[in-house]
């Protein structure tokens, strides 16, 4: 579970088959973030309190992408019902012109929502994500069908234990330059090794990953009007700087700008940057 004081205080939302555990903070517009596979909402714990000082109220939810607390077996976690359950959250705190920052997976379920139900949505920013044939990029391409097998998901998960481990590319080596201290990877990754039910989420959502989702999304791009920011590390090697160039040319109305000494973890390498582009992308397209 997320665990930074910096997102501000814990409250609960029920949404259709799941509890949803989020941090609230700030005041104005509001900003929801989106954090992908095997992160939690800790993520964004070096971006909100800027983005909140700004005059925004930040929510930030843990979803249910296997680093959550609370066990949703109820819950579609196929990638529709996963972008249902966010339009789900907006509506059931009935938040309004909402600018949504999304990295990695959860930039693939934000596309995916933008093309099912985008009317609380004003603005976006997708940072590292992905998209077209990339759900998921190499080296993770083969984990739907690795999380079929039985007992496979939990061999990878424990060898996160020994910390040297951390750094493959298959942990958290290719999505980010820093290392997160040892407090934020235990939030990461405690949760689906100390819990079956946990684990048991993180495979119905693994297995439902495919590129027909991002495909079918990219095919209503042209009829995405609404502003979208995307802040691209230009030196990541899952999702490079052409795979943005390529999202610009088909969002009608999409602005990229590059971010220097990164990977995909935009929020973890380079937050002040991050803070800076969404303060200014939100005072940019502000609703009259």
């Amino acid at each position: 579970m997320a665990t930074s004081t910096a997102l501000g205080p814990i409250d609960h939302v029920d949404l259709p088959g799941a509890r949803i555990r989020y941090h609230d903070t700030g005041s104005g517009d509001p900003v929801v973030f989106v954090h992908g596979l095997l992160v939690n909402a800790d993520l964004w714990r070096k971006v909100v309190p800027g983005v909140a000082a700004a005059g925004h109220r930040c929510l930030t939810p843990d979803w249910p992408f296997g680093a959550h607390t609370i066990p949703v077996p109820e819950a579609d976690l196929s990638p529709t019902g996963a972008a249902d359950l966010i339009a789900a959250f907006l509506e059931r705190l009935d938040l309004r012109d909402v600018t949504l920052v999304a990295n990695d997976t959860g930039g693939a379920i934000t596309q995916i929502l933008l093309t099912r139900n985008r009317s609380r949505v004003a603005r976006v920013v997708l940072t590292n994500c992905d998209a077209y044939e990339k759900f998921f990029p190499q080296p993770f391409t083969p984990l739907p069908r690795l999380a079929a097998i039985p007992g496979v998901l939990r061999s990878v998960i424990e060898l996160m234990r020994f910390r040297p481990a951390l750094r493959l590319p298959i942990a958290f080596g290719l999505v980010t330059k820093r290392q997160p201290p040892p407090e934020i990877t235990d939030s990461y990754l405690l949760p689906t090794r100390n819990s079956a039910a946990i684990r048991a989420d993180l495979r119905r959502f693994l297995r439902g990953v495919h590129n027909r989702y991002t495909l079918a999304a990219a095919e209503r791009f042209p009829s995405l009007e609404l502003p979208i920011l995307l802040a691209w590390a230009s030196e990541d090697r899952a999702f490079k700087l052409s795979f943005a160039q390529r999202l610009a040319g088909d969002l009608p109305n999409a602005t990229l700008k590059t971010v220097a000494d990164s990977y995909t973890f935009i929020a973890e390498d380079q937050p002040e940057l991050l803070t800076e582009l969404i303060v200014e992308f939100t005072r940019l397209h502000a609703t009259p």
